[in-house]
């Protein structure tokens, strides 16, 4: 019988969401020879998906559609991926490390008894053993573990950004399998979902994050941020200062009580650097640091530091990078 790690796919926005693919490469590296990786579409209209994540490596999708599953529920979603478990019978089953995949995974690995590890960010074969080796951060980014299972099934959150995207085979296609949705009595319903105006880029996802601390001053001081990440293509983020202040809403906070986010550049813009904050931004490819205090934290962990205002230092970049992208010099 072959063996299938299943991959949990994610639609936000009416797209999938690039953890949807990562996490079919980390499923893939985990899988042995003869292995099945299986992307999972848990949602209301989401089967149309169903051929991208063919062609990104998926080598069957199971679909599970329903209009009680037009936004998450966790009642409603786990039953649908207990369904789909069933009929998959997986020997591990791969999340994202988002909102949705940090609430769900849990619920997966109980009800499977199985153990789970979270927030990976690579994994490896142990050559004495043959068992894999998954490694995530600890202690705020200080230290790394690396973690083995024992249980016959397996649970696991990826962190976005940290595996790279399997290759895209265009006309590739793969079986599609239709499970029911498990019709059960919800004690939960989700009548709406209000949410807050966000930027162009996914923050968790974002290749470039350049944030605000303390330093901003005012809400209006996020504006020369917000051209840099528009010029740059990236997104916006903060401290937990800058949002405690109402600078800016929470959805932006970066740090241990806010997102993680592992960007290949991150700009840091009148932050201090303190521990709460580096938690959420200290693997990150590339750091670069702009403050007027040569004295700041936050210069002990960058790659390169401006010391100066940024609200001269901003501006010029962001001039410079708009030169560079018109002269074709930036790709």
């Amino acid at each position: 019988m072959t063996t299938v790690y299943l991959a949990i796919a994610e639609v936000k926005g009416g797209a999938l969401r690039q953890v949807s693919f990562e996490v079919i490469t980390a499923a893939r590296q985990a899988s042995g020879e003869g292995s099945t990786v299986a992307s999972v579409l848990i949602g209301s209209d989401v089967s149309r998906f169903a051929n991208e994540l063919a062609a990104y490596g998926a080598d069957h999708v199971y679909v599970v559609e329903h209009n009680d599953l037009t936004h998450y529920n966790a009642e409603a979603y786990d039953a649908s991926l207990q369904a789909v478990i069933q009929a998959a019978q997986p020997k591990a089953i791969f999340f994202g490390h988002t909102s949705i995949g940090k609430d769900l995974a849990p619920l997966s690995a109980a009800s499977l008894q199985a153990g789970q590890i979270s927030d990976i960010i690579a994994l490896e074969t142990d050559a004495a053993s043959g068992s894999i080796l998954y490694t995530r951060p600890i202690y705020a980014g200080k230290a790394f573990e690396q973690r083995t299972f024992t249980s016959a099934q397996s649970v696991v959150t990826v962190r976005p950004n940290n595996f790279p995207l399997p290759s895209y085979e265009t006309g590739r296609t793969a079986p599609v399998v239709n499970i029911a949705y498990p019709a059960s009595t919800l004690r939960t319903f989700i009548r709406d979902v209000v949410t807050q105006a966000a930027g162009r880029v996914d923050l968790s996802e974002a290749k470039i994050v350049i944030s605000g601390g303390r330093g901003v001053k005012s809400a209006a001081g996020f504006k020369p941020i917000e051209e840099l990440a528009e010029v740059l293509n990236g997104a916006v983020g903060a401290s937990r200062g800058a949002c405690d202040a109402g600078y800016c809403d929470y959805a932006l906070q970066i740090g241990q009580t806010g997102k993680v986010v592992t960007p290949e550049l991150y700009i840091a813009c009148g932050i201090s650097g303190a521990i709460q904050h580096v938690a959420g931004m200290s693997q990150s490819r590339v750091i670069i640091a702009i403050n007027k205090d040569p004295d700041a934290p936050i210069f002990q962990i960058a790659d390169y530091g401006i010391v100066g205002d940024l609200f001269e230092v901003v501006p010029l970049l962001t001039a410079q990078f708009k030169q560079q992208l018109k002269s074709g010099s930036v790709d």
